[in-house]
């Protein structure tokens, strides 16, 4: 502790990955190499993500949106598209959706679980994909959507999950994973599509290095994007992936710590049962959560809003009200969630959440 602060203001922050000395060398073992880009590293983190979601292929790209961005693209999403999203989801979500000319079409949410209402989902002759979203690491229930529409599973913050014995990452037709800092395992910046769809897998393969053929000499035939994950940051992924036991074990100790402290006092997250919660976040429900996130930063507590309500957002405005994302977003908090938190710092958290309850 730095001298004179006190341990009940000292900050405790929202995130803190959980990395060190494996990555550190992984990264050293690439720069010594000489090849920084486009080298065995990067089909090495394939291989491992593809293992850990039990699908046949994934490709790793530069963050979680290029993922969506490549995945739309390949499942053939354009002009006179609309793709059902939840209302309630990060908005690249749906900007990608927007990016390449389609409609998001904003489907309401569960406001218990917080992901896609499948009751509310309403296909129409336009649609062309329905993306589900494993929000904040807990999986969505795939299997209650129509059949016959394709669904992206946008796993961003479910890497060793599971819905129902599968893992998160290989629920749709096509999957896409973020290595943000705030996840489970990180690169930093990065993300990664996986399918057990060969075609699908080459289409994300060829349009995230300028559009060429991902076998048999050099050919362009589509135009195609710099979406490529540099060896550097696969080496950073490499022993993090090794760990996605040990991490997710880590992360599910804190989870239930948070709920012992506060299961009276907020609504606390969970899953369905016999289903493995990913816990990329811990978010809370209560009234009036805005006033209480500005009184825990007061208190050096980071804490923020769980994510969007995206018809709240001026580029989705227009698609009038959703209910449920309304009162989730109104009384979510996502507390601060990682390793390095001990069980001082639960109680701390715990105790001004508490207090700010019962007032």
């Amino acid at each position: 502790m730095v001298q004179g602060t006190d341990a009940r203001t000292q900050l405790i922050r929202l995130a803190w990955p959980d990395v060190g000395a494996a990555e550190a060398a992984a990264v050293a073992e690439v720069l010594e190499s000489g090849q920084l880009t486009m080298g065995p590293k990067v089909e090495e983190f394939e291989r491992g993500l593809a293992a850990a979601c039990g699908t046949e292929h994934a490709v790793v790209v530069s963050s979680g949106t290029a993922a969506l961005h490549l995945a739309v693209l390949a499942l053939g999403v354009g002009p006179g598209d609309e793709v059902l999203v939840p209302a309630y989801t990060f908005p690249s979500t749906a900007n990608v959706v927007a990016f390449v000319g389609a409609q998001p079409v904003l489907v309401d949410v569960d406001p218990e679980t917080m992901n896609l209402d499948p009751g509310k989902l309403e296909p129409g002759p336009k649609t062309k994909a329905i993306v589900a979203v494993d929000l904040f690491g807990r999986p969505a229930p795939v299997e209650q959507l129509p059949e016959g529409v394709p669904v992206l599973e946008d796993a961003a913050g479910a890497l060793g999950a599971k819905r129902r014995g599968r893992p998160c990452g290989s629920l749709g037709a096509v999957a896409c994973l973020s290595f943000h800092p705030r996840k489970i395992v990180t690169t930093g910046e990065g993300g990664a599509v996986t399918t057990d769809d060969a075609e699908l897998a080459d289409a994300i393969r060829r349009m995230r290095h300028h559009g060429i053929e991902p076998r048999g000499s050099f050919e362009i035939a589509h135009a195609g994007l710099n979406y490529r994950l540099s060896d550097i940051l696969c080496a950073v992924g490499i022993p993090q992936l090794a760990r996605l036991g040990e991490l997710l074990e880590a992360r599910t100790r804190i989870a239930a710590g948070y709920t012992e402290r506060l299961r009276d006092v907020v609504e606390t997250p969970s899953a369905d049962e016999g289903d493995v919660h990913g816990w990329q976040a811990y978010v809370v429900q209560v009234d009036r959560a805005a006033d209480k996130i500005a009184a825990l930063r007061e208190q050096g507590i980071e804490a923020q809003v769980g994510t969007y309500a995206l018809h709240r957002l001026a580029a989705y405005r227009d698609q009038g009200e959703f209910p449920g994302a309304s009162r989730v977003f109104d009384r979510a908090i996502a507390l601060p969630f990682h390793t390095r938190l001990t069980e001082s710092d639960l109680d701390r958290v715990a105790e001004a959440l508490t207090r700010l309850v019962s007032k």
